[in-house]
């Protein structure tokens, strides 16, 4: 075994480990990612971006920010226009798509623009700092890329019986340990969902998000009594997430864009998510009063938003010399503008990639 240096934080975890023994890996990924002081979410700068460890939508192109605002601007319309119209997104990170939907809003829908109040937070230890008490409740309440990143219990089959994963420590060093399922909700979930899991092989892994069922559940205390809920986030449903041939879960971690398996390297300092169970949020938010009002791809759902039609009109207006004047410098400079806008619309659509994420709103 390679020494691995250790971390301010990964100090912290083996002292508390040696108080109080094991910990779920939920609770080591709470600690990873959100310990006051040395949480990778909590410390230094933001790690999205091109110069951090991963990026979102909004980062790749403000297409995706203006396909947002006409969403909005379309459950603006169903709610009978309110005024003020009251946006919250929650773990808004840098802000760029609040920026970007208030850029759209103000260049192409002047009434709207007036309407919209656009609120952010940032989500602490699946915590949000805004509470129903505190403010008007949101007609929107928007989550881009934030379900996965809360903390999730993995479990793994073997012989027929269920254990759950726990973080211990052995010669100073942070390793896995099985054991029994650490609450009846975890033992009970994958038999809720009807996966047939004890008929997969010994070894299949797979992550339960609890948290993001105590998200929902204070996400609509702070949502309007006429108002919709939107989560993008890659995921699935139950039955094509918990299948037979994802042996190892979804499990990931992101460091400086490299994607590897290891979240017991580096905690504090490397990214770590799962992928999202649609279907519980879905079952979830019906016993909290909420519809079904769409579930989708981020391809379709961009298509609906008027994607085409904004490259179109962008192709026409900002890179007509593309077309009228190639031959000369400003139609070069036209073509490969127009050519990395493309690309980027691409980025955001692609089916192997981010255009698979799904986008589900929930309508109260």
């Amino acid at each position: 075994m390679s020494h691995v240096s250790s971390s301010p934080l990964q100090a912290l975890i083996l002292e508390r480990i040696q108080r109080e023994g094991p910990l779920t890996f939920a609770e080591y990924m709470r600690m990873a990612l959100y310990e006051p002081g040395y949480g990778y979410y909590v410390t230094g700068p933001a790690k999205m971006g091109w110069e951090g460890d991963y990026f979102t939508s909004s980062d790749v192109s403000t297409l995706f920010a203006n396909c947002l605002g006409r969403q909005l601007f379309q459950f603006w319309e169903k709610l009978k226009r309110p005024m003020p119209f009251l946006v919250l997104e929650q773990g808004a990170g840098r802000g760029h798509l609040a920026e970007g939907v208030r850029a759209w809003a103000a260049s192409e829908a002047a009434d709207f623009a007036q309407a919209l109040t656009y609120a952010t937070t940032d989500i602490r230890a699946g915590e949000d700092s805004l509470h129903a008490g505190d403010q008007p409740r949101a007609h929107v309440l928007l989550s881009n890329e934030l379900i996965d990143a809360l903390p999730v219990h993995v479990v793994e089959a073997r012989e027929r019986l269920l254990y759950e994963v726990y973080v211990d420590c052995l010669d100073g060093r942070l390793c896995e340990l099985l054991a029994e399922p650490s609450s009846p909700e975890v033992a009970a979930y994958l038999d809720q969902a009807r996966i047939p899991w004890r008929t997969f092989p010994t070894g299949w892994r797979a992550e339960i998000n609890l948290d993001a069922g105590h998200w929902l559940e204070q996400a609509t205390t702070l949502l309007h009594s006429h108002g919709f809920l939107l989560a993008i986030d890659y995921g699935e449903k139950a039955r094509e997430l918990y299948t037979r041939d994802r042996r190892r879960g979804t499990l990931l971690c992101y460091y400086q864009h490299q994607a590897g398996e290891r979240p017991l390297l580096f905690p504090g300092e490397q990214d770590i998510t799962a992928h999202v169970d649609f279907s519980a949020l879905i079952t979830q938010g019906r016993a909290l009063g909420l519809r079904l009002h769409k579930y989708t791809t981020q391809q379709q759902w961009l298509e609906e938003c008027g994607l085409s039609a904004e490259l179109e009109r962008r192709r026409a207006s900002d890179f007509a010399l593309a077309d009228s004047d190639r031959a000369s410098d400003q139609g070069q400079i036209a073509l490969l503008g127009w050519y990395t806008l493309r690309q980027r619309a691409a980025v955001l659509t692609d089916l192997s990639g981010m255009g698979n994420f799904k986008v589900l709103v929930l309508r109260r």
